[in-house]
């Protein structure tokens, strides 16, 4: 892997924080990381990270915590988008993975608010008051995280798998995944464990979820439409599943989305 380190500051000028914007940005980076923590945000649509060990597609109701030094690599394709970035001396507790955050409503109107004061620019009292803020409030922030990753695999067999639950989505089934895999059922389900570190099961149905937040952020479809179209014929175990994973139903989320930013 080919990594390098993206200065986001001078070394020799202290920088408390500053505001970038990605608004139609069409992005998708090489391996990097940063020398400042990151909070990505889609005002709009979704955002992909890609961390060493998983892949993270981020609707606009949350946020992306990538602490600096940590890996990672971005795609963003021409959606409504900006990050803050914060000094790393300010946030101590970061952690060292990054992770995808509930972004309330103070979060996302400060990263709107930070584009005010873009990174490189000359910090003033205000800027420095701001930003200083913002990062006494991440250690809050960054604990709230939900589950909306999906795990990587550099196992050709379990590549394929992937694959072809990415391809087949709405009707998949284990003994199909099976026969085209060349795989018996018990070695697919304990290889597919020990490659991603959760059950094909499991990979699925939040496969399903994160694709139909892609449906209802792109499209009017109909709640139930949008269920079937990813696999679930009962829309009440849909909703069920968006609620356990996302910790919202997805007429609410969809009514969040179309609220629109201040």
């Amino acid at each position: 892997m080919d990594v390098r380190l993206v200065h986001m500051r001078d070394p020799a000028i202290p920088v408390v924080g500053g505001g970038h914007n990605s608004r139609g940005w069409q992005v998708d980076s090489r391996w990097h990381y940063h020398d400042m923590h990151q909070l990505l945000y889609a005002f709009a649509g979704s955002v992909d990270v890609e961390g060493a060990a998983a892949s993270y597609r981020i609707p606009h109701q949350f946020a992306a915590w990538i602490p600096a030094g940590v890996v990672h690599r971005t795609r963003i394709q021409r959606v409504d988008s900006g990050s803050v970035f914060l000094s790393a001396e300010l946030v101590p507790t970061a952690g060292e993975r990054l992770r995808v955050v509930r972004a309330p409503v103070l979060l996302r109107e400060m990263i709107a608010h930070a584009m005010r004061w873009p990174l490189g620019s000359t910090e003033d009292e205000d800027s420095r008051a701001f930003f200083a803020c913002m990062a006494r409030l991440c250690p809050e922030w960054i604990t709230d995280e939900v589950e909306l990753l999906l795990p990587s695999s550099r196992d050709p067999k379990i590549e394929a798998a992937i694959e072809l639950t990415r391809g087949m989505l709405a009707t998949i089934t284990l003994g199909q995944l099976c026969r085209q895999t060349g795989l018996s059922e018990r070695s697919l389900r304990r290889k597919f464990s020990a490659a991603t570190g959760m059950s094909w099961v499991a990979y699925r149905r939040r496969l399903r979820i994160l694709t139909a937040i892609e449906r209802i952020d792109k499209t009017d479809d109909t709640i139930g439409g949008i269920a079937a179209g990813v696999g679930y014929e009962n829309q009440a175990a849909f909703a069920k599943a968006f609620r356990d994973i996302v910790g919202m139903a997805p007429s609410d989320y969809r009514r969040m989305k179309r609220r629109p930013p201040n």
